[in-house]
């Protein structure tokens, strides 16, 4: 069974987003995704200072099985990428959801958050 953290909001692609106690946005994928995708291999994080856009491409994550695309959750500018997953992409199999995350954002509008998932939602829809 998947872990799914109830303060986080989710797509349905399977990424997830946490609004931080500054207003800024992490976001990575879901345990769901990294069990399902296998041994990650690489990943492509946005640049720092880029602009991305609710729904669109922002991430590439490669693993043993297959390439995914990391779409993002909300709109802003890009402020860190975790460095780390450059030279130890696994972190994302071991802790999806604090060390392996893999951007973060200054939203330009927080409440496009509020048209993402909630856990409840979420773990509804992976039932299916």
């Amino acid at each position: 069974m998947s872990e799914i953290r109830s303060e986080l909001k989710y797509l349905s692609s399977h990424e997830w987003a946490r609004v931080e106690e500054d207003g800024t946005v992490t976001i990575g994928i879901s345990d769901y995704a990294q069990d399902s995708l296998g041994d990650v291999v690489y990943v492509e994080c946005p640049e720092v200072g880029a602009m991305v856009a609710v729904g669109e491409q922002a991430a590439v994550v490669e693993s043993v099985k297959a390439a995914s695309d990391i779409y993002s959750p909300i709109s802003g500018e890009v402020i860190a990428v975790n460095e780390a997953l450059e030279d130890t992409p696994e972190i994302v199999n071991d802790s999806p959801y604090d060390d392996g995350w893999f951007f973060k954002v200054r939203p330009d509008e927080i409440e496009e958050l509020s048209n993402a998932l909630d856990s409840e939602t979420y773990e509804g829809q992976l039932d299916e």
